[in-house]
């Protein structure tokens, strides 16, 4: 038997909804928090018909769409093996086809609430751009050591699908030569980047929002899915 099998022999229903009462209030929280810092100039300017606000808000209902999906299809996929029984070899390619245009929805969304705000952050925008560009190589970074040195199947949670990509080892180079998590703690600075390029404030406003609830996905979702699949959080 399979790891993985072994896993979906030993689990419960209950093992399904770990975390996730945590992850529901944090989203919630966060996303009335975030809500609640956005600035409504009153020369705000609209952008295929929305304000910065308005797609803020388009912003962080994206993300919860995205990640709500992500808890449900790792956690069915991983404890009962759902996508692979509906799906066969194609539960990869559809999940692909899934999570890729909702994670690239993060970031253009933010951009299209940058691009319409007025709001500035402060009176430095060359320091702010400075720092901003700073973030975005980063992030670029990052991004370019998953391709490369992680691979997208890795980071589309393949673990939760394969036993041979759940025996993969750690990966030491790129961005992870310096921190296991470089995809939550290092990619996600673009987010600030972008905010600080464009000089926005609701979109520094949802970059802190987008960073802090990805981190919720980390410690209510994944972190507990680790401990069944590796031993340890």
């Amino acid at each position: 038997m399979s790891r993985l099998d072994d896993i979906r022999a030993q689990s419960t229903w209950k093992d399904l909804f770990e975390g996730q009462p945590q992850h529901l209030g944090f989203a919630i929280l966060l996303s009335a928090g975030a809500i609640s810092l956005l600035i409504v100039p009153q020369d705000a300017p609209h952008i295929l018909g929305l304000s910065s606000v308005g797609w803020a808000k388009v912003s962080i209902a994206l993300a919860v769409l995205h990640q709500i999906i992500v808890a449900l299809v790792f956690r069915l996929q991983l404890h009962r093996n759902v996508l692979s029984r509906w799906l066969g070899d194609r539960d990869m390619v559809v999940w692909r086809l899934v999570f890729i245009p909702l994670l690239i929805a993060r970031p253009l969304s933010l951009i299209m609430a940058a691009w319409a705000d007025t709001a500035s952050i402060s009176q430095y925008p060359l320091t702010e751009a400075v720092i901003g560009i700073l973030f975005l190589g980063l992030s670029i970074w990052a991004l370019h050591s998953v391709l490369v040195h992680f691979s997208i199947r890795r980071a589309l949670g393949g673990d939760h699908f394969r036993d041979e990509i759940a025996a993969l080892p750690l990966v030491t180079k790129g961005v992870f030569k310096y921190t296991s998590n470089g995809m939550y703690g290092v990619a996600f600075l673009g987010l600030w980047g972008i905010a600080l390029v464009f000089g926005s404030w609701n979109a520094l406003v949802l970059a802190l929002f987008q960073h802090c609830y990805i981190w919720v996905h980390m410690y209510c979702t994944e972190s507990p899915d680790m401990r069944w699949i590796y031993g340890v959080s």
